[in-house]
């Protein structure tokens, strides 16, 4: 499972089209830019010019909330735990009132078998007045306890998102993912059915569907949902499940 928030710091809308920054920049504006190409390089897997990047902005600013969050973020992606646990404790500690930043070290603790930690800082990110997407945070929070095997919570927090954002597909996936493990399959279909009322097809939601009707132990709508995410997301995760046969 994911958690649903993704980077929420700088990043660039495009491709990387400079590895320097203009001249005359000061060390702030010149760190801001590194930030920037260094998210755009992690997110084309290329970690080690990610590291680079950071590592400048770091130099440059290094008291910039957002510069430790981005590599707490780089190098935990590194599998460099120890020291992505600092830079986002540093980051934590400057912009305690930034909710973004409690965000994302809230899913770092999460991801890093922290799960209490991550859980009670994502409840700070939701009853933050600054914080636009409460209902986010709560998918995440749920994500998080449902890792550590806490059902009820979990469940709880994904239907609390759902009361805020009925439509939220992150939340509606979540809801049935877990609704599945629970055996609960024709529950499940409906946030299947749901999901794809409202929101345009996903990867997820034909996984979720395709799980969901084999459990049912209907095989021709199973067989629709796989030829749906064959044909529709062929590059996905999901699909080259499907096609070496592993079924969660």
């Amino acid at each position: 499972m994911k958690l649903a928030a993704v980077l929420v710091l700088l990043v660039l809308a495009g491709c990387v089209s400079s590895n320097k920054p203009p001249v005359g920049r000061t060390p702030k504006a010149a760190a801001t830019y590194n930030v920037q190409l260094a998210i755009e390089y992690m997110r084309l897997g290329k970690l080690e010019t990610a590291r680079e990047f950071i590592e400048r902005a770091l130099k440059e600013d290094p008291h910039n909330a957002s510069v430790q969050a981005t590599a707490g973020l780089v190098y935990e992606r590194m599998g460099e735990i120890g020291k992505a646990e600092h830079a986002f404790d540093v980051a934590v500690r400057i912009g305690k009132e930034d909710p973004n930043i409690l965000n994302n070290y809230a899913g770092f603790l999460c991801r890093n078998n922290q799960a209490a930690q991550g859980e009670k800082m994502f409840m700070q990110v939701v009853r933050n007045p600054l914080y636009q997407t409460p209902e986010v945070a709560l998918v995440n929070a749920g994500v998080c306890v449902h890792g550590s095997g806490d059902y009820i919570s979990a469940e709880r927090y994904f239907r609390e998102a759902l009361r805020l954002r009925p439509n939220l597909p992150e939340a509606l996936i979540q809801l049935g993912n877990l609704l599945l493990e629970r055996d609960d399959a024709v529950q499940a279909l409906i946030y299947v059915q749901r999901d794809l009322q409202v929101n345009p097809p996903s990867a997820d939601v034909f996984w979720l569907g395709f799980r969901t009707e084999r459990k049912l132990g209907d095989n021709s709508a199973a067989a629709g949902f796989a030829k749906r995410l064959q044909q529709e997301f062929p590059d996905s995760e999901q699909a080259r499940m499907l096609e070496s046969g592993i079924v969660q």
